[in-house]
């Protein structure tokens, strides 16, 4: 809109312009032409002057000849009179010619008959001195007839110039008059130009201005959407997990009911409970994975999967809702699509789980098929087609589109039958925009629903290819291990009291390090296979150290970041410092492993088996400890004393940082702290308050909010690690 009304005032004010300058134009050549004119007119006038003077000079000369002629009775003093007689005719025709006004021309005409008749009366004198007749040309001469003549054209001559000098004067004035407009004129056009070059600069200089500002403000705008965007991130983070847990919970605990001694109707009861349970479990998933597309949350991460072991693994999924409702489940996998796909499994299996759930929530008899086809190859890359059909309920055709939109379905009668959000086709239909690929729906009412989508995978060449792996043992996981040693770069001694107890499980060799300075000295000393880099650390961080790796010492090893935080900006910056990998804390064995198994040369079988237990705890959670510590109770004894000892000291640096205003010593410890408490499965209670002292800035009220959470926290936990540590 405002472009059009920029594209308005120009076109506008150029089209004013142009016709302001056009009459200004017409009126300057209109004046300037009089002013031509007067000058032809004043010219005329000074010609007609002269030819006056010329001509009363040439009669006072033949006059003057005349009389002396008489004066001295000598007819020959009166030689070349015929040449003023034919001069005085060729200026009286020069006068008529020249004269422009009635007026003058009369008084011309006049002129021309008293000097007819002037020269017949001098001819007429001077042909009786030819003739010797003296005295009649003396008594002709002496009456008063010829000098009444002369005075007459002189008179005339008079009247003839009195009346040019009026048009002398008018030409002048006239001259005057135009050369004042047009001088005037010229003005009006520079003022005129200067004002409006003064406009459009002004409003050239406010549209740039109101530019500036309208930047400025995306600006701060856009870093309040990236600041949102993070708050979101770490909400839907904290969301997930709080609501999941309680959900999973109920669900849990109905499946153990389920299999108890229960009377009829109480069974009844439980399967009530198990069916709301997983409706409403499926509805907050869906809610939370809108609110991750709409916030650009999710990512597409490329990694080889077996597309056959993905469809099994959706089809167990669903193994015993279709034996409830006897609904035949079908699959088909051409045969020219590779086993090893590149792309994103957790993605597909979702997209794959919504429509076969929404298939099956819509179909009470008959059967459903998913179907995958090699829609075609080019190059390294393969579109694969997808169908899932079922012989269900349908869908109208005026609604076919309609149900790809959030919170819609194809009527309203369905929500009331078979429940549901609205949300799983809306974010199956932005799944797959994500993947670049396409959906659309074939239905019949009454007979069915064909859903076809398109989507492009990557496809994996090459002797051995690591798949990811679904619902499988991760037990039986194969690790691979460098036959050099790895360098461990951690400052908090939990972490690597846990790394040591797993690495020697898993008979790696290691070093530690517990800072950044600590692991260039030893990089200069030994050669190592992998470096796994804390991120926060005292005396020299892991950035700086991981930039002095590959800046100074040019080395290529292979480093993995290991941080508490687990937003993506922080993995960005990773990869940024030249990490080649990302661990986020706590660190799980299975992740470590992959990590190593990834970038290893050598086969090893784990044989530690991660052992089941049960949390009797109100605060602390012993499942993470048990494990990594794969069952040895020396480990457990030893990291639990070391908790026991840390927390104490934690709290009180925290407390002292903030008396003396030592903002980076305190933040140091918190962000310590989430390495400690990790050990007792402390991280989803400490860690927004832990974070808040890391990362924000915040005033006493703030402070001692957090702290006091931090603090009965901590207390509770370690009343309980206090009560466990007495068991060994």
């Amino acid at each position: 809109m405002q472009s059009k009304k920029i594209i308005i005032f120009i076109l506008t004010s150029f089209v004013a312009g142009t016709l302001l300058l056009v009459y200004i134009h017409y009126n300057s050549t209109k004046n300037i032409n009089k002013l031509i004119q007067g000058n032809e007119s004043l010219m005329n006038e000074v010609l007609v002057d002269s030819k006056l003077n010329e001509l009363e000079k040439t009669i006072s000369k033949i006059e003057s000849k005349v009389n002396g002629a008489m004066i001295f009775k000598d007819p020959a003093s009166i030689v070349g009179i015929d040449n003023e007689i034919l001069e005085i005719k060729t200026l009286l025709k020069q006068l008529q010619q020249l004269s422009d006004d009635d007026s003058s021309q009369l008084y011309i005409n006049r002129l021309d008959t008293l000097i007819q008749r002037e020269l017949l009366f001098h001819q007429e004198v001077l042909d009786n001195l030819y003739e010797n007749r003296l005295g009649e040309a003396a008594q002709l001469f002496s009456r008063s007839g010829g000098k009444n003549l002369t005075d007459s054209i002189l008179l005339t001559i008079q009247a003839i110039d009195d009346t040019r000098s009026k048009h002398l004067v008018n030409a002048i004035n006239s001259i005057d008059k135009s050369g004042k407009k047009a001088q005037q004129f010229s003005f009006i056009l520079i003022i005129i130009v200067l004002v409006y070059g003064a406009a459009l600069f002004w409003y050239i200089i406010n549209t740039i201005r109101r530019q500036i500002s309208l930047i400025l403000q995306l600006n701060i705008s856009e870093k309040k959407v990236v600041e949102s965007a993070k708050i979101k991130e770490v909400f839907m983070t904290n969301m997930s997990h709080e609501i999941r847990t309680p959900m999973n919970a109920i669900l849990g605990f109905t499946g153990l009911l389920k299999h108890k001694k229960l009377d009829k109707e109480s069974l009844e009861y439980v399967r009530t409970i198990e069916q709301s349970g997983e409706n409403l479990l499926i509805i907050i998933n869906d809610i939370l994975d809108l609110s991750k597309l709409g916030a650009g949350m999710l990512k597409i991460d490329k990694r080889p999967f077996n597309i056959r072991d993905l469809l099994n693994s959706v089809k167990g999924i669903f193994s015993n809702k279709l034996e409830e409702k006897n609904i035949l489940f079908t699959t088909v996998v051409e045969s020219s699509v590779p086993n090893v796909l590149l792309g994103d499994a957790t993605r597909l299996t979702q997209i794959l789980v919504n429509l076969v759930g929404n298939a099956l929530k819509f179909t009470n008899k008959g059967s459903i098929s998913v179907g995958i086809y090699n829609k075609g190859i080019s190059g390294d890359s393969i579109n694969i087609g997808l169908m899932v059909a079922d012989t269900g309920i349908g869908i109208k055709k005026e609604m076919q589109e309609q149900i790809f939109e959030r919170f819609q379905q194809a009527e309203d009668s369905i929500i009331r039958n078979y429940g549901g959000s609205g949300l799983g086709l809306s974010i199956v239909k932005d799944l797959v925009k994500l993947q670049n690929g396409t959906i659309e729906v074939n239905s019949v009412p009454g007979k069915g629903t064909a859903f076809h989508l398109l989507i492009p995978f990557g496809i994996v060449t090459g002797e051995k290819i690591e798949t990811v792996r679904v619902n499988e043992n991760e037990s039986d996981f194969e690790l691979s291990h460098p036959t050099g040693r790895i360098l461990v770069v951690e400052d908090n001694i939990i972490n690597q009291s846990l790394i040591s107890h797993l690495f020697k499980n898993w008979k790696l060799k290691f070093d530690l390090a517990n800072n950044g300075k600590e692991a260039l000295a030893k990089l200069q000393t030994h050669k190592y296979s992998l470096i796994l880099m804390d991120i926060q650390m005292p005396v020299m961080d892991g950035y700086t150290a991981t930039q002095k790796i590959r800046q100074t010492f040019k080395l290529s090893t292979h480093i993995i970041a290991m941080t508490a935080h687990a937003l993506t900006a922080e993995k960005d910056k990773c990869f940024e410092f030249g990490m080649n990998d990302y661990i986020s804390k706590p660190i799980r064995e299975n992740n470590l492993r992959q990590i190593i198994n990834q970038y290893g040369s050598q086969s090893y079988k784990s044989s530690s088996e991660p052992p089941s237990g049960m949390n009797h705890y109100a605060f602390i959670n012993l499942q993470y400890m048990q494990e990594i510590s794969s069952g040895n109770k020396e480990y457990e004894k030893l990291v639990t004393e070391q908790f026991l000892e840390a927390i104490p000291e934690d709290l009180t640096g925290l407390e002292n940082a903030w008396k003396d205003r030592d903002i980076p010593k305190m933040r140091h410890i918190a962000h310590n702290m989430k390495t400690t408490v990790s050990v007792m499965g402390l991280n989803d209670s400490l860690k927004i308050y832990l974070e808040t002292l890391e990362g924000e800035t915040i005033g006493e009220t703030e402070f001692q909010k957090n702290f006091y959470e931090i603090k009965s926290i901590c207390s509770g936990a370690m009343r309980e690690a206090q009560h466990f540590y007495s068991t060994f």
